[in-house]
């Protein structure tokens, strides 16, 4: 069995008398990309600092290759962190930045010119070995804070939200420069963000964080499409939703949306009251009462229209509530719509009231 490059145990964490991280539990194989997902406050960060040795866990194991290294202090542990605000030495070129953990470790001089100028290659940066960090762009100090962790040639890469200050352009091409960069040199790599999209696209797993635990973890495809809470599905994109009610049938079940005609389904739902959760992309445009196997068509207007390019984007009214759907079709304000929503693309949990209950069977 391999070890895990690096496992948390239980690890719980404080600021005082309040608590953090109730328990995590995480293992990390080596050279897999992990990215730390989740809203603000939610303790993402803390996991990252606590691992890297910069806040103190309360109980807990840390082992990185199976050696705990929880008591260890940053400089022991052999970790690299690249930060948000990229914490470069502004009196320094890029040579001395990227070189400064070799030149610590005592690397002879002409050792790390090779490993430094090796790294610049790698990073897009070469010809600039001589240049002050302040007069480069906030991309190439990005690159810079990645090389000069890279450079010590760390067990464990942690990225602390490292594109959030640069422009969308910039942060897209960098999400696929650290990809192809990681999947080249092999690093086992953290990387903390709030960005749905930047986890989706970077990550060989995704750890989704709430109230400092972890709600789900999994590949990003598992998470997006089953989500395993409505949290999940919510943060996930999927935050639209609607009430039904689903009963037992002779096959699979039968679904109800307010006084509309029951739906058989062959398809999984918790029985009773249920709360359907759905992404803006999956619902559609048909004809008011329009019945469509396996899918809901719920009876709307159109409410509001706008045309972002390529297709109209609508707002259709239902009831009090307000839904967003895009058609390639041109259609006048208040025409009569239905709302089509296919069951199997529904993320379904009990209400409130009805958590507990059984499941309709396939």
């Amino acid at each position: 069995m391999t070890t895990a490059a690096i496992e948390v145990e239980k690890l719980h964490v404080g600021y005082g008398s309040v608590a953090v991280l109730h328990g995590i539990d995480l293992a990390v194989a080596p050279g897999e990309f992990v990215a730390i997902l989740g809203s603000s406050g939610c303790g993402k960060t803390t996991l990252l600092r606590t691992i890297a040795g910069f806040q103190k866990a309360s109980a807990g194991a840390i082992r990185l290759s199976g050696r705990d290294v929880a008591n260890l202090p940053p400089e022991k542990r052999n970790i690299a962190m690249v930060f948000q605000s990229y914490a470069l030495w502004p009196h320094m070129t890029v040579l001395g930045n990227v070189g400064y953990g070799l030149r610590l470790r005592g690397v002879p001089r002409a050792e790390a010119r090779r490993r430094v100028s090796d790294l610049l290659k790698l990073l897009n940066l070469s010809g600039l070995e001589d240049r002050k960090v302040t007069n480069l762009s906030g991309g190439q100090r990005q690159r810079v804070a990645l090389g000069r962790a890279l450079a010590i040639d760390p067990q464990l890469l942690l990225l602390d939200e490292p594109l959030s200050n640069l422009d969308a352009k910039v942060r897209v091409q960098l999400r696929s420069e650290i990809k192809a960069l990681q999947s080249r040199l092999g690093f086992t790599a953290i990387h903390v963000t709030h960005d749905r999209e930047e986890a989706m696209t970077m990550a060989d797993r995704i750890v989704v964080m709430d109230a400092g635990r972890i709600a789900q973890a999994g590949a990003p495809k598992e998470v997006y499409d089953r989500p395993n809470s409505p949290f999940v599905a919510s943060f996930m994109g999927a935050d639209n939703t609607i009430d039904l009610e689903v009963a037992p049938a002779v096959s699979g079940v039968a679904i109800r949306a307010g006084t509309e005609p029951p739906i058989a389904w062959s398809g999984q739902a918790p029985f009773g009251r249920v709360t359907a959760y759905f992404r803006d992309d999956v619902a559609k445009l048909d004809h008011p009462g329009a019945r469509v196997p396996g899918a809901i068509v719920l009876p709307g207007r159109i409410a509001q229209r706008a045309y972002p390019g390529g297709h109209y984007r609508y707002g259709v009214a239902i009831g009090e509530r307000h839904f967003t759907v895009t058609d390639d079709r041109y259609l006048d304000l208040d025409t009569p719509v239905g709302l089509r929503l296919p069951l199997a693309q529904l993320h379904l949990f009990p209400s409130a009231k009805e958590e507990g209950g059984s499941y309709g069977s396939i």
